[in-house]
């Protein structure tokens, strides 16, 4: 579980007043599916399989937006409460999601899809490519439930968006026959995912990277470490991630373009227009060394 998600203030009293501000004065449904996604990248998954048949909604997106720093506020909850699907990452990553919840309410958990032998167990899991796949076929198969009329529509967008995201997963593989075993350092291990699936090793110093997860400063130690790891270039890259950039990281970022170190940005929400296949595709590409 991330320790900055343990520490979120929700602005909520109880679940049960947000329900009744947000029911109470609600117009009957529409017969439109609703989809409300914790993020927008749950929300971009979601959208590339209900097209035009289902509304699609993220409760937190942007670009400069920290996904861990989201209060709920009455209007989202209701629209959670309200949804036909609700899709989300799970294992502590959006836990305001679990709070909102109505009893057998429809739901799509991420977390829940990494397999269980899975080497990999970090919560990330919007850098897992077969996750990613296994959401879009489990939102089809919810959608078709609730709007059978449209069910074909939904499992043949699931299944084109796992042939794109197949196309990604092709490149990983190819980074993994050329760069095996090549390092990284991480300013946060947000990107989990891709270094395992591109079979890169993560050099960051544990503490450092235990810092990044508390969402505290390392120590002197540990960022002369890491700056040591990029100035003798025991790293082939540095996975930067932009939405919790500091003085910290901005250090480290500014020594690896000193040294000719590839500065790869990775990011927790949607950069600025682009969607799921985009993001993933751009992130991917630039994880080539020579």
């Amino acid at each position: 579980m991330h320790a900055r998600v343990a520490g979120l203030a929700l602005a909520v009293t109880t679940v049960g007043t947000l329900a009744l501000s947000g029911c109470g004065q609600a117009a009957q449904r529409s017969s439109e599916p609703t989809v409300v996604a914790s993020t927008d990248a749950w929300a971009s998954v979601a959208q590339a399989v209900a097209g035009d048949h289902a509304k699609v909604s993220a409760l937190v997106s942007g670009a400069n937006t920290d996904p861990h720093s989201f209060e709920v506020t009455p209007a989202a909850a209701a629209r959670v409460q309200d949804a036909t699907l609700v899709v989300y990452n799970g294992d502590g990553y959006d836990p305001f999601i679990d709070k909102l919840l109505k009893d057998g309410q429809p739901r799509v958990n991420a977390y829940q899809l990494l397999p269980a032998d899975s080497a990999d167990k970090n919560e990330h899991v919007f850098y897992s490519l077969s996750t990613a796949k296994k959401v879009a076929d489990q939102v089809a198969d919810e959608l078709a439930k609730a709007d059978p009329d449209d069910a074909d529509t939904y499992r043949a967008n699931a299944k084109t968006f796992g042939q794109q995201l197949d196309s990604i997963s092709d490149l990983q593989h190819g980074i993994a026959e050329k760069d095996h075993g090549k390092g990284i350092l991480a300013t946060e291990p947000v990107a989990s995912h891709l270094v395992s699936h591109c079979e890169l090793v993560d050099r960051t110093p544990h503490d450092f990277a235990e810092a990044a997860e508390q969402g505290q400063d390392p120590s002197p130690a540990d960022v002369a470490t890491a700056l040591d790891l990029i100035n003798t270039k025991q790293v082939a890259a540095l996975l930067f991630n932009s939405q919790t950039a500091g003085p910290v990281t901005n250090q480290l970022k500014q020594a690896a373009e000193s040294h000719g170190v590839p500065v790869v940005t990775v990011t927790e929400t949607l950069p600025d227009g682009t969607d799921y296949i985009t993001w993933q595709r751009r992130t991917t590409e630039p994880v080539s060394y020579t």
